[in-house]
């Protein structure tokens, strides 16, 4: 096997000045990336040695031989490095600074709140981190409704209330409304009706009331989880959720529900790997907070962590969890978008940044295929933001994308875990190669040793 490049390799330089090499292009807008060989995305394919021209954090032109302007930052791949497109999370629950700095070091370049931030993280750090002001990926949001308090959503009860929230959504910038588990069929309607009259699509669980059958005839666009579908589609109403998982028979139904209302679908089977793994296994998750790279966990959530309430259950999930590889990889062929998603740092074992690696491996051990694997987490997250909220185009390396791109030593389609150690990313109009990635691991290391230590 090839050496992966060391980061100094990577050289970056001014063309018309020839300045040294710098880690973190601050202040630049006009880039150029030289010599690499291009995965766009648009299909399963590689462009050997292009260059790719970028401005105001947009792509602007990839060929080969391309000048570049002169006052572009170019970045020089030597022939041998591979540019993609970065990686989306697409269910997280990150709510601070130093949690979109840890995804960002780790490639990831979109993340999808999925409920429950505080109002200073809407109001305050994603404005600034989405027009590049702050490092992280850019965030996309999410208002999370439930008809109880059982599981910490806002709470709705009357169709009336429904559709304020709606209302109040859009107000304070929220992308989308996410439904739970124990909303009535009444407000889900009034929910449904009034985000199509407002532009904020649904998303979310299934609802126990409504069922993923008319909750996508609805219009509901994601599916918030896989595993969604044991619970409102191959289980009864009504009927008690059991161990056993359903004739893999029934597969095809799922797909074809999926398919029939273009409905995403999160594609979390590290998730639930992760949950099957800890019930009642005390030292899965001592193993869990003992991972080196847990040093870039909050301590509230290194706390939160240790309340794992999944060490007093007593369920079995390893055959389910067969059951979802089955049906992930069905959606997968049967043209189902699926999308990849955590539900770090909620779920102790989720680690923001790093699970997403996970899933995709996860993924990959279910038999998707390499293009199929990275297209969870580039081409389809663009596809689904594009169709449903507009306006925005990313997930692909193309002319008038946002220019959310990862360097890699080797090529991601046939050996992903070359995107674990990226040579550079590029986010929000910024580059920062890998020391500079380096550099926002640390700092969230010191801060929280710092936040740790007795005064």
């Amino acid at each position: 096997m090839r050496q992966p490049l060391l980061p100094l390799s990577i050289y970056v330089w001014l063309l018309a000045v020839g300045v040294p090499s710098f880690a973190f292009a601050q202040g630049h807008t006009e880039f150029a990336f030289v010599h690499v060989n291009v995965i766009p995305m648009d299909r399963e394919r590689v462009l050997a040695d292009q260059t790719v021209l970028i401005k105001d954090g947009e792509i602007q032109a990839i060929g080969s031989n391309l000048p570049a302007p002169a006052r572009a930052v170019a970045i020089d791949g030597h022939g041998t490095a591979f540019l993609s497109p970065g990686l989306a999370d697409m269910h997280t629950h990150s709510e601070t600074r130093q949690d979109l700095a840890v995804y960002l070091a780790n490639g990831v370049t979109t993340t999808l709140q999925m409920g429950g931030a505080r109002a200073a993280f809407i109001d305050t750090i994603v404005p600034q981190v989405n027009k590049g002001a702050l490092a992280g990926p850019h965030v996309y949001a999410s208002f999370l409704v439930d008809g109880s308090t059982d599981y910490n959503g806002f709470v709705i009860r009357t169709p009336a209330q429904a559709r304020a929230i709606v209302g109040l959504a859009k107000t304070n910038g929220y992308d989308f409304i996410k439904v739970y588990v124990g909303l009535s069929s009444e407000v889900f309607d009034a929910l449904a009706d009034e985000g199509r009259r407002q532009h904020i699509p649904l998303i979310g669980h299934g609802v126990t009331a409504v069922r993923l059958q008319r909750q996508l005839a609805e219009g509901q666009v994601l599916v918030a989880h896989a595993e969604e579908f044991f619970y409102t589609f191959f289980t009864a109403a009504g009927a008690e959720e059991i161990d056993t998982p359903p004739d893999p028979s029934r597969i095809s139904a799922a797909v074809t529900l999926a398919r029939s209302h273009h409905a995403a679908v999160t594609a979390d089977l590290a998730t639930y790997a992760t949950i099957a793994q800890q019930i009642g296994h005390p030292d899965v998750l001592a193993g869990f907070l003992a991972k080196p790279e847990i040093i870039y966990l909050s301590p509230n959530d290194r706390l939160a962590w240790l309340r794992s309430p999944y060490l007093a259950k007593t369920a079995r999930l390893e055959a389910k969890l067969g059951f979802l590889r089955l049906m992930v990889k069905a959606m997968a062929d049967g043209g189902v978008e699926l999308i990849a998603g955590t539900d770090a740092p909620g779920l102790p074992g989720m680690l923001p940044g790093f699970s997403l690696h996970e899933d995709l491996a996860e993924l990959e051990r279910s038999g998707l295929t390499g293009f199929q694997v990275l297209s969870t987490a580039t081409r389809a997250p663009g596809d689904f933001i594009a169709r449903t909220k507009g306006g925005e185009h990313f997930g692909q390396i193309t002319a008038g994308y946002r220019a959310d791109l990862i360097l890699s030593a080797d090529n991601p389609l046939s050996m992903l875990t070359t995107l674990r150690t990226p040579l550079g990313v590029m986010a929000n109009g910024h580059w920062r190669d890998a020391a500079a990635l380096k550099d926002l691991l640390n700092e969230v290391r010191d801060n929280y040793r710092r936040a740790s230590e007795p005064r």
